[in-house]
């Protein structure tokens, strides 16, 4: 009895110690290691690829889209549709985008898909202007004629067939920070007449800030929205 009695707070007292170091490992001394090497070899990353104005303000992530909208006319209608800002570059069609946060204003609202396939709403095999309300189709179709119609200025026509599919199209996650150099090109010329740039200017602006492929053969070119507006706004003194 006594023999039992023994080895049972034997292994009660082996398990609190195996507890308390394994605790204290992986508890305190592995985190604080990770977190370490982690701000000393990867401090932006580790920080959530922050973004910063002139300022110094952080005014976003590298990582997650923003949306450029004008404030609603109503506040308190929650059915209002938004209306995009056009003197800023605009991001993908999305409905997990926040709002501005060039101007300060930046709230997350949700991440996902449509979860639709590509030919929802397709009529014999198609998307038209006859597709069905609330189908991917007529989400395309309409983004895509909105698209032509904020972006055509008096010197410039966008043509249909100049749209890129992510100009009305989102990602996967709905979050997407960034937009092909093509619909960053399509914007130029509305982005420079709204703030009364010239085009090269702008131009340049864009190829200034457009990412080739990862390591030259990864993923597409691309253009972080964010960064290319927070240049705009410095250019422009807004």
């Amino acid at each position: 009895m006594n023999n039992s009695v023994g080895n049972t707070a034997r292994l009660i007292g082996a398990g609190l110690r195996a507890l308390l170091v394994l605790t204290v490992i992986c508890g305190v001394i592995y985190p604080l290691a990770v977190t370490g090497i982690a701000q000393a070899l990867f401090n932006d990353k580790a920080n959530g690829s922050e973004i910063k104005d002139k300022s110094g303000q952080v005014v976003g992530s590298s990582l997650i889209g923003q949306s450029y909208n004008l404030p609603k006319k109503d506040p308190n209608d929650a059915e209002e549709a938004a209306r995009p800002d056009l003197k800023w570059f605009q991001p993908r069609p999305s409905n997990g985008l926040g709002s501005n946060s060039v101007n300060t204003q930046y709230s997350l609202i949700l991440s996902g898909a449509t979860n639709r396939s590509a030919d929802n709403g397709a009529i014999d095999g198609k998307c038209t202007d006859k597709a069905e309300e609330g189908t991917l189709c007529a989400q395309v179709v309409a983004a895509k004629d909105a698209v032509i119609a904020d972006n055509s200025t008096a010197s410039y026509q966008v043509k249909p067939e100049d749209v890129p599919a992510d100009a009305v199209t989102s990602s996967g996650s709905g979050l997407d920070p960034n937009i092909s150099p093509e619909y960053a090109e399509l914007q130029v010329h509305r982005v420079a007449e709204q703030n009364k740039l010239d085009v090269k200017q702008v131009e340049k602006l864009v190829a200034d800030h457009t990412t080739g492929r990862t390591l030259g053969f990864m993923g597409e070119p691309r253009v972080n929205v964010l960064q290319l507006n927070i240049a705009l706004k410095a250019l422009t003194g807004l």
